[in-house]
Parts: structure tokens; C-alpha cells; sequence
């Protein structure tokens, strides 16, 4: 017979609270292994010529043949520079590829057989909160390690030449000059992005390129030698859309916000509004900035496009003329 009397499992077995000591040697063994196994990867990059001034940055060793992924502000414009911090010391790189609209670029260097790589993973999985970790050069430090959480995802960062960088996860760990073009990691021990950007004078403020953004870029240059792709005209921002409305439009859990239309721009002559959420693009979901990056590619160029916005409660769909994206210099964050 059940006896009432009992005690329940929750008063028998009350939950444990959680040892302060294990948190601590949890998070400092994720730290710390992330540091042995993606330090040796992240190398200095060095450009400039005798009498200019050029960048002073990191970079990230992706891949055995001797590919860096850096910044293209790093970079400065030169055809080539020299990576110190390998196994091999300090070589002279081919700069392959420079794309200033994602701020990224990409390098070959000689490595002796064996050098240690980084793997580039998903930026889609990163959460607000996630633990990372930034790796660089600041300010001369050699293999530099510092650690926060994800503060947002999906920011748009402007440059002061009017270039836009979409799909920018924002973080609260200590940058500083010298740590552009380093590493982002994941607990995972999985890039996710390239540290790109402080904000001077700000605290907890520190921005990187998504590691979808560079997955996508490194493939133009491996393939094209440069990246083309089109543009609308908008700054995006990834949001979150309400489930019942995505389930309602057949839409993804993720939109993207128009914070921005340029004037004059074809998102602009197409009647798009700061506010909009932009839902799809000739007929395929966008669920995020980078996904919108991805989908308008050299092939959309001079082409007119379906896009579809959530506006005020309706679905509008707007056809928009693609224009290429220009390609010029990338302003001088920092080194």
C-alpha cells in the first residue's frame, strides 16, 4: 500500500548545491586548454614598407599548408608581410587575398611539416554567454590570452569609409592594439571568429568576424582570388523572430533587422525601411546576417531580386536591383 507518510525524493534527496571549486576548475580548465592547443596557431603579422607605416596585428594558422587568416587593417594594403610566432620563426607571406568589406585577409607563409593549425567551427551555435577566448598579440605580448563571454550576435559594425561588416559577434574580452586578426575561440577549442575591433575609451566592448563570414570568404579567395558579391544597401542585424510568427510565414527562427538603408541605394529606390525584417531572398530563408552575405554573391550583380520583409504585421516582398558591393580601403582601427 502507498504510504503517504513517506518522504518525496525531493525532501530525501535534496539537489547538491554546486561546489564553487568545481565552477572555477571547470572554466580555468577550458581556458587553459583552449590556450595549449590554439596558442601555438595564432602567429604576428607584420606589414609595411620602409618609410610607411603599416599594421601590427595576429593572425590564425587554419589550415597545414600555410594559409593565416588575418585582418585585412593588418594587412594595410601590401602584397606582402612578415609572420613571426611559428615554429619556423619570423618568414616572409603572400597576402592571396584582401576583402575590406569583411575586414579580413588571407596569407601563405612556409611552414615546417607538422605546425600547429586551428579549425574553423560554426558560428550559428554561439549563444549569449558562451564562454570565449581571444588570443593575440597586444601591444608587442607575445601568445596573450584573455577570456570573456558573448555579448551579442549579429551586430553590424561600420567602418569610417562607410563599408558596413555584417554578422559581428560583440564580447566583453580585453582587446587591445595588436589583437586584430587573432583568434576567437570557443570552449569547443573551435574558432569562431577573427578579433577585429575595440571601441577606445569603452570597457567590455570588443568585435570579431564570424567564422561563417570567413569560411565564406576564404573560399572566394581560394577560388576567385577576391571576393565580389552584391549588395542592397542596408545594415543588418540578426534578431530573433517570435515562433508562432515564423511558423506562420514558414520563416527561421532568426531574422534580419534593417537598421539602416543608405540613400540612394537600391534597397532605398526599392522602398525597404529601417525596421524591416528581412525574411527571404528569392525564395531562400535568410536567418541570419551571414546567411544574407552568402546568398547575395557575384552572381546576383546588375540582377533583380525577390526580397521579403516582415512589415508591421504583413509580409511584403519588394524586387530590389543588386549592385556589386565596392571595393576600396579599409579604415585603420587599430594594429
Amino acid at each position: 500500500m502507498f504510504d503517504d507518510t513517506a518522504p518525496s525524493t525531493a525532501d530525501e534527496y535534496p539537489a547538491a548545491a554546486p561546489d564553487p571549486d568545481a565552477l572555477i576548475d571547470a572554466y580555468s580548465h577550458a581556458v587553459a586548454t583552449v590556450a595549449d592547443t590554439v596558442g601555438p596557431a595564432v602567429v604576428r603579422v607584420q606589414s609595411g614598407t620602409p618609410g610607411k607605416r603599416g599594421g601590427l596585428g595576429s593572425g590564425v594558422v587554419i589550415a597545414n599548408d600555410g594559409l593565416v587568416l588575418t585582418n585585412s587593417h593588418v594587412v594595410a594594403g601590401a602584397r606582402r608581410v612578415r609572420v613571426g610566432g611559428t615554429e619556423a620563426g619570423e618568414r616572409e607571406a603572400e597576402v592571396i587575398g584582401d576583402d575590406p568589406a569583411t575586414d579580413l585577409a588571407l596569407l601563405r607563409v612556409e611552414l615546417p611539416r607538422g605546425a600547429a593549425t586551428a579549425r574553423l567551427g560554426d558560428s550559428k551555435l554561439l549563444r549569449r554567454g558562451h564562454l570565449v577566448v581571444a588570443i593575440g598579440n597586444p601591444l608587442g605580448f607575445e601568445s596573450t590570452i584573455t577570456a570573456g563571454i558573448v555579448s551579442a550576435l549579429g551586430r553590424s559594425l561600420r567602418s569610417q569609409s562607410g563599408h558596413l561588416i555584417d554578422d559581428v559577434i560583440q564580447t566583453d574580452v580585453a582587446l587591445n592594439p595588436g589583437n586584430s586578426g587573432g583568434a576567437l575561440v570557443a570552449a569547443s577549442g573551435e574558432v569562431v571568429g577573427i578579433n577585429t575591433a575595440m571601441i577606445a575609451g569603452a570597457q567590455g566592448l570588443a568585435f570579431a568576424v564570424s567564422s561563417n563570414t570567413a569560411g565564406f570568404v576564404i573560399g572566394e579567395f581560394l577560388a576567385h582570388g577576391r571576393v565580389r558579391r552584391a549588395h542592397l544597401g542596408i545594415a543588418a542585424q540578426t534578431v530573433p523572430l517570435p515562433r508562432r510568427v515564423a511558423l506562420a510565414i514558414h520563416a527561421g527562427a532568426n531574422a534580419v533587422r534593417i537598421g539602416e538603408v543608405q540613400p540612394g541605394s537600391a534597397a532605398d529606390e526599392a522602398g525597404l525601411r529601417v525596421g524591416d525584417l528581412l525574411v527571404a531572398l528569392d525564395g531562400a530563408t535568410v536567418a541570419g546576417a551571414d546567411d544574407l552575405l552568402r546568398l547575395l554573391g557575384a552572381d546576383r550583380i546588375g540582377r533583380s531580386v525577390e526580397v521579403s520583409v516582415l512589415r508591421e504585421g504583413r509580409l511584403v516582398t519588394r524586387s530590389v536591383m543588386a549592385q556589386e558591393r565596392p571595393f576600396g580601403g579599409f579604415p585603420r582601427m587599430f594594429g
